[in-house]
């Protein structure tokens, strides 16, 4: 049933595609008008980039909102209408939308220029997990210096659509570069004041390999990379034993993902004797709410950094990274 719901699915979304049509008398992947882009992203993450070197230059619009999980969403004929009248989509690539993908094949085939903004991260750069069968780790944005290269693709991308104004692409690109390096270092200072024997990230899935990495951290969760499968008994019962061996005092659910899985390995953990606390709530996949500080990646970052020294016991500024946080996660 599930092959023939995918199915049925692609076909609709090619179908949608062949009824809208594209505009004839305009090139592919230039401003519909002389205000700018009408440019969709597929999640928030993404938006908030283009928005920030785009400026005034488009409007975007953004297709996966707070809160739902990129990995399971399927586009809506909705999606299909605004996809198809954009000048430019952006989405987050490495099979991160999977069940978008037909969407996206489509739009391309009929003329549209969709990027994907890690597609010229060197492959060097990237994680492949043993257990995800040779593909990428696709969070890549929970590392500032691995999203410092998207921006850079962004950046190119607008310039190369309208050189006429590629001077402001260029500038903005430049002042929020500086500001996701301001970022980096931040969330480096703050994290390494974690004692070391506290130094474990432990979540839902699989969504901070590369923040782990980037700023030494020994990661585990409850499920891998993708969340389109639940965890086993076996998965649960391993991460318990890590948990009482180690001594750790946290874990942390996500915004995205269920957390009964992690509400039983902290049972488990009581049962065996060592309690662990919720050490508050992460963005995985998805950033906070729009309009607020954490609606944007900078204060998502800022959010995430803050609630895992807190909670691990390391020492973090009151305010956080810009001073903009509304309270300070993990505070009694």
């Amino acid at each position: 049933m599930k092959v023939l719901a995918t199915s049925v699915l692609s076909v609709s979304v090619l179908l949608l595609f062949l009824l809208v049509g594209c505009n004839p008398t305009k090139k592919a992947g230039t401003p519909s008008s002389a205000a700018g882009f009408r440019v969709v992203a597929t999640t928030g993450m993404v938006g908030d980039l283009v928005r920030r070197v785009a400026g005034d230059r488009a409007q975007v619009t953004t297709l996966i909102g707070e809160g739902v999980d990129p990995h399971l969403y399927r586009p809506t004929s909705d999606d299909v209408g605004k996809m198809m009248k954009a000048d430019l989509i952006f989405y987050s690539g490495l099979g991160l939308e999977g069940a978008m993908q037909s969407a996206f094949e489509s739009a391309g085939r009929r003329g549209n220029v969709v990027i994907a903004v890690t597609d010229q991260i060197p492959k060097e750069r990237l994680r492949f997990p043993s257990e995800f069968s040779g593909h990428p780790d696709p969070h890549v944005w929970n590392d500032p210096g691995l999203w410092k290269l998207c921006l850079e693709r962004v950046v190119a991308v607008l310039s190369e659509s309208d050189p006429d104004h590629a001077a402001g692409y260029a500038e903005r690109g430049a002042i929020y570069r500086q500001e996701l390096e301001q970022l980096d270092e931040y969330a480096r200072t703050c994290l390494a004041t974690i004692p070391k024997q506290n130094r474990y990230l432990v979540t839902a899935h699989d969504a901070f390999g590369y923040f782990s990495t980037a700023y030494e951290l020994t990661e585990r969760s409850v499920q891998g990379i993708s969340t389109d499968s639940e965890p086993g008994v076996q998965d649960i019962n391993n991460l318990v034993d890590f948990l009482v061996q180690n001594k750790i005092p946290a874990v942390f659910v996500e915004a995205t993902v269920n957390a009964d899985s992690l509400r039983a390995v902290m049972e488990r953990c009581e049962q065996r004797r060592w309690l662990v606390r919720q050490g508050g709530m992460l963005y995985s996949d998805s950033m906070g709410r729009p309009g607020s500080y954490e609606g944007t990646y900078s204060g998502m970052m800022d959010h995430n950094v803050t609630t895992v020294v807190r909670a691990l016991n390391g020492t973090v500024q009151e305010g956080g990274f810009q001073q903009f946080l509304n309270q300070v996660p993990g505070k009694q």
